[in-house]
């Protein structure tokens, strides 16, 4: 399983990934589930991967080829024209991968399934982020959906609800994504550490900063450890229920 977040902020785009996957308890792995592609000047496009191992390594070769190899460059994201092509661009190679897998018949490819989020900018348009569907169809986010999830989403959700402002700045977004993936990790052992993130800052036409999050970063620890007491706190000052006098 995985869990991977792109998120919306009026000064840019943040996106984190965890690194596990597994088939089973005893076969437990680590991948990394965030590319980007960079042309300085011109566009940075950041894709986070969840699903089948296999599909989203077949995508993003595919990917990565294209953008390669000058013969089969068409279409490619570093040729798009827009976000929007990209995100239809990666549907399309998505949709492909997950066909060419599915043996002739009526057997289901649910087990080939994945979903990508893609995100970026090009030069002379706005940041815009997407979320792709193994269909090959997408959506995108809007100010009433700023950031999208995939894998394991339910438990790192809330707090993202809750707690999400677009005027915040990429440390508080961070901070914001430690506790979501740290409620996450709690919860489910098919998510894990170590995290990668990255920032983009709008119209900056580069990649921002990337980091590995690891099970010994201080700032991680500090807010895994005060997030769980700050939420006993505020459990023990909540109103204790009172049974109904009945007499």
């Amino acid at each position: 399983m995985t869990y991977c977040v792109g998120l919306r902020l009026n000064k840019g785009l943040v996106f984190m990934s965890d690194t596990r996957t597994n088939a089973g308890v005893d076969n437990v792995s680590v991948f990394k589930k965030m590319h980007t592609w960079e042309v300085p000047g011109d566009r940075v496009i950041t894709l986070l991967t969840a699903g089948n191992l296999a599909t989203t390594q077949a995508v993003v070769s595919t990917l990565e080829e294209r953008s390669k190899a000058p013969e089969d460059r068409h279409p490619s994201v570093l040729e798009a024209p827009s976000m929007f092509r990209i995100a239809g661009l990666i549907g399309e190679v998505l949709k492909e991968v997950i066909q060419a897998n599915v043996d002739v018949g009526q057997k289901s490819d649910s087990t080939f399934r994945a979903t990508v989020i893609v995100g970026g900018q090009i030069r002379g348009m706005e940041p815009r982020l997407f979320l792709v569907y193994p269909e090959g169809n997408f959506v995108e986010a809007t100010d009433d959906t700023p950031f999208f999830q995939i894998g394991e989403t339910k438990y790192g959700k809330p707090i993202l609800v809750r707690a999400y402002d677009p005027d915040m700045d990429f440390e508080e977004a961070i901070k914001l994504l430690l506790v979501s993936f740290d409620s996450t990790v709690k919860s489910n052992l098919s998510v894990a550490l170590p995290f990668d993130v990255q920032t983009y800052e709008i119209d900056t036409f580069k990649v921002g900063q990337q980091i590995r999050i690891t099970e010994n970063n201080k700032h991680y620890k500090a807010i895994s450890d005060n997030w769980s007491d700050a939420l006993r706190e505020a459990f023990v000052s909540l109103p204790d229920f009172q049974f109904e006098d009945e007499s």
